[in-house]
């Protein structure tokens, strides 16, 4: 029988300060829920860095890769066009011309990309479950999550650890 033991704070300090006291004593925090970003809450539960970044970057190459193959396309090979006495028989010759609609283009990408891909990592595209422990997080109090199975401690006492910290709500579900 898995126990889940979500505490709630009333302050993101409380919170982080109780996350330092409980990590410190060897218990893994699983995950953390609030209003807004608690700015040291990562490296104290143990949250890597994101690499939402390197996923920004293959999306604005993608939306550069389009844009550069679609405008070569048009413009040099389907139907070559003198406009304003640019030669219409080189890529290279035309990139300058290209660059304002490249770098647009690549942004639109990695923009729109970013949104979904941080919709779909965090499982919140509409019609997707929730899996907000507490209405009252996205308000103003602050949950920490801490289940059985990923800590080596016994279920009392997780639970006698958890009631030493500045604590404002402790709810415990039992999970077969």
């Amino acid at each position: 029988m898995k126990k889940v033991f979500h505490v709630m704070y009333d302050d993101d300090e409380k919170l982080l300060v109780a996350a330092r006291e409980l990590v410190g004593k060897g218990i893994h925090v699983n995950e953390v829920y609030s209003p807004f970003p608690i700015h040291g809450i990562d490296p104290v539960i143990g949250i890597k860095r994101t690499r939402l970044a390197i996923t920004s970057f293959m999306y604005a190459m993608t939306g550069l890769t389009i844009a550069v193959s679609f405008m070569w396309y048009t413009m040099i090979s389907d139907w070559p066009m003198n406009i304003g006495g640019k030669p219409s028989f080189s890529l290279l010759e035309n990139l300058p011309a290209f660059i304002p609609i490249s770098f647009e283009f690549s942004v639109l990408c990695a923009a729109h990309g970013m949104v979904i891909t941080y919709l779909l990592r965090n499982g919140t595209l509409p019609g997707m479950p929730a899996t907000n422990p507490d209405p009252r997080t996205t308000d103003n109090m602050f949950v920490m999550e801490i289940t059985t199975d990923s800590n080596s401690m016994n279920p009392e006492e997780l639970e006698t650890a958890i009631k030493n910290t500045a604590l404002f709500e402790l709810s415990i579900k039992e999970i077969k």
